[in-house]
């Protein structure tokens, strides 16, 4: 499918279910609302599912990877090279987000969506996913000139909008979004400046942990990247093809699947942030299928998140990316999942409603 085809299919959630899951929320044997925003995540579910009976035991990540031509500047603390090695940790197992995608029982899926080297799984570690779809082995440098061409651009979220379909397919009804890609901090720090409208001081954060001088460099950097490509913040296209990255525009295309097959998408931090802010861009309708993981201690993510309208269900101070925050999130979701299926109601525990 093309592009324009899977937005103009996209439909908002639908409300008549959520004020049906309300109304059951309202017999549970507990005092109103007791469960605060457990309750409004399992009726936005019901919504999004259209059911009374919501179920997201069967769990995925996508976890995104791609290298960016602006490490050249000296925007990250960690050489490049460290892409592809964590891609093959992510394989082995051994990552945090493995870890923590084993506590709540979800598969792990990576990515190659534009990373420099060539990975070749083995056998050992098939069980954890591996697809190559490289649009190219890192973008260009977005303080001289455009991050990828715009075929590039929908060639990415295509690929993330292929892949999260077919695990919709096959049964998966919750997905995670995760990344990894050595300077992919300064790429969506310029995202969310241009389509959130904050300045680029509120913008730009640490990432992988740069000094203070790092810093300044990394601002001046990023407001180079806006002033030399112009991205239009109207066309989101536009933005993620002057100032973006392969594996953001990944998370783009799940954000867009989830809500093409009406199914609930949890996204991680700052990356996969700027990649719903570029769905959003390209669909507003497609945020009411998201969930926001967490708030990481990115500075600019809040700013992201607020822009959104989304409600982080978690704030640990994270900065890791992954996918972490979105799955310890993920029990927080089946959790809010179990109570409004499993509580029984007034009248069937034979409780005095008063």
């Amino acid at each position: 499918m093309k592009l324009e085809e899977i937005v103009k299919q996209i439909q908002p959630i639908r409300n008549e279910w959520v004020e049906k899951a309300r109304e059951h929320t309202s017999r549970l044997a507990l005092p109103p609302r007791a469960l605060g925003r457990l309750h409004d995540i399992a009726e936005i579910i019901c919504g999004m599912l259209g059911t009374l009976e919501p179920d997201v035991s069967s769990k995925a990540f996508l976890v995104m990877a791609g290298d960016h031509g602006v490490v050249s500047d000296g925007v990250s603390a960690f050489p490049q090279e460290v892409t592809g090695e964590m891609v093959k940790n992510f394989l082995r197992g051994g990552a945090g987000i493995n870890v923590l995608a084993r506590q709540v029982g979800a598969e792990v899926s990576v990515v190659d969506m534009g990373i420099i080297p060539d990975v070749v799984p083995a056998d050992s570690e098939r069980r954890h996913r591996f697809h190559a779809c490289k649009v190219d082995r890192g973008t260009r440098n977005i303080a001289q000139g455009p991050a990828m061409t715009r075929a590039q651009a929908e060639q990415s979220i295509l690929h993330g909008f292929r892949l999260a379909s077919e695990l919709f397919s096959s049964g998966v009804r919750l997905l995670g979004t995760g990344d990894m890609g050595i300077g992919n901090t300064t790429p969506s720090a310029a995202l969310g400046a241009v389509l959130t409208g904050t300045p680029v001081d509120r913008m730009v954060g640490r990432g992988t942990g740069i000094d203070e001088k790092g810093l300044k460099k990394k601002m001046e950097t990023v407001r180079r990247a806006i002033e030399i490509n112009r991205p239009n913040p109207e066309d989101g296209l536009d933005v993620l093809a002057k100032v973006g990255g392969f594996e953001i525009g990944g998370i783009a295309g799940c954000v867009l699947a989830g809500a093409f097959h009406r199914r609930p998408v949890v996204i991680d931090g700052f990356i996969s942030t700027a990649g719903a802010l570029v769905a959003r861009a390209l669909c507003p309708a497609s945020l009411d299928y998201v969930f926001a993981g967490h708030c990481s201690h990115e500075a600019g993510h809040r700013r992201m998140l607020e822009h959104l309208g989304l409600e982080p269900i978690l704030d640990l101070r994270m900065r890791l990316g992954e996918g972490t925050g979105a799955a310890l999130a993920m029990g927080v979701i089946e959790g809010a999942v179990r109570v409004f299926r499993e509580v029984l109601t007034f009248e069937d525990a034979g409780v005095s409603k008063g």
